[in-house]
């Protein structure tokens, strides 16, 4: 593809079907990967991710494993919580949107059976295109938990980090992301957030890409900030592009386009996962002309939903993924 047309892709999750909800075996979730990956490759996506369904667990369903996935193995940490420390975590800043922490760090931190290569390798088997991989970030994992071990927040932090780390290293998908949907309503955690994140990549020889949106909760935004706040964490990032949420923000969130540094690409939000109304081509393509103005096409790696896709309907998240596909080409076919 002529690298100034810019990819297409999602960012990660994919409605959970029916099936593997009713009755979640290994096989059940085998075919369920596989229709996520062929929905994909039929609608002529050039960079495919498998749903983020290796992660479900029926018992936390409604975070799509984004946060239990990955804490519930570790070592280190305590899942039981009593009264005192569950309201002492709602009492903590900007945790309104959840009743209590996804555990407790009572030893230091270790992998546990946390395996992120295998599961990887399931998935692997099962794609023919360029594949995507993807893990939350050790700043949002942390601020999920209550810390009883660890001197402060920054050092829980980055032995997150570490951990995840380690778990990069023999995984070769052709692009690793790491999302991030907590720093946007704290940018004063900048510092710290960057460097976790550049640490997770410390190992990753294939593309690293960093997902920035202001969350996704029964189709509700969940933090409230502004890109403009997190120009300098986006130009301390070590990756090759950010993956921001664009569809959904004012418009004139498009500006700080230009003021991320040339190193770093840019992954363009052009369709609303938050509505289930489907975009035409024209809008999307509209959409990624008004970004090409900005700073220049050759900056727009890829196309994409603004965010996971879990909470759609899945004939919306369908269509929705064929029409990303038809705007990208309309969007080339107009290029001159």
């Amino acid at each position: 593809m002529n690298p100034q047309i810019p990819e297409t892709t999602t960012v990660g999750s994919y409605p959970t079907p029916i099936w593997l909800r009713s009755f979640s075996t290994k096989d059940n979730l085998r075919d369920a990967i596989m229709l996520v990956l062929k929905i994909q490759e039929d609608a002529g996506l050039d960079l495919l991710v498998d749903g983020e369904l290796y992660r479900w667990n029926i018992n936390h369903g409604e975070t799509n494993g984004m946060i239990d996935y990955f804490i519930g193995p570790m070592h280190g940490i305590r899942k039981s919580l009593t009264r005192i420390e569950s309201d002492g975590y709602r009492n903590q800043r900007g945790m309104a949107y959840r009743s209590e922490p996804a555990g407790i760090v009572v030893d230091k931190l270790g992998p546990g059976n946390l395996n992120l290569l295998k599961d990887y390798e399931f998935v692997k088997q099962f794609c023919h295109k360029p594949l995507k991989f993807t893990i939350t970030s050790p700043y949002m994992l942390a601020r999920v938990l209550s810390n009883k071990l660890y001197s402060d927040f920054n050092e829980l932090v980055m032995a997150i980090a570490e951990i995840l780390a380690d778990q990069l290293i023999d995984i070769d998908a052709d692009v690793i992301q790491i999302d991030e949907a907590n720093l946007t309503g704290h940018p004063e955690d900048a510092e710290i957030a960057a460097q976790a994140i550049n640490r997770t990549f410390k190992h990753v020889k294939g593309r690293k890409g960093v997902h920035l949106c202001f969350g996704n909760y029964g189709g509700q935004t969940v933090q409230q900030g502004t890109y403009d706040c997190l120009i300098g964490f986006i130009n301390s990032l070590t990756c090759d592009h950010v993956v921001l949420e664009m569809a959904r923000r004012p418009q004139a969130d498009e500006k700080i386009l230009r003021e991320i540094k040339p190193e770093i690409g840019v992954g363009l939000g052009v369709i609303d996962i938050k509505d289930n109304q489907v975009e035409s081509p024209d809008i999307i393509a509209k959409r990624i002309e008004s970004a090409a103005k900005i700073c220049g096409q050759e900056r727009i790696h890829y196309v994409h939903p603004d965010c996971g896709m879990w909470m759609l309907p899945r004939s919306v998240a369908d269509e929705k993924i064929r029409v990303l596909v038809k705007g990208r080409d309309l969007f080339a076919g107009r290029i001159s």
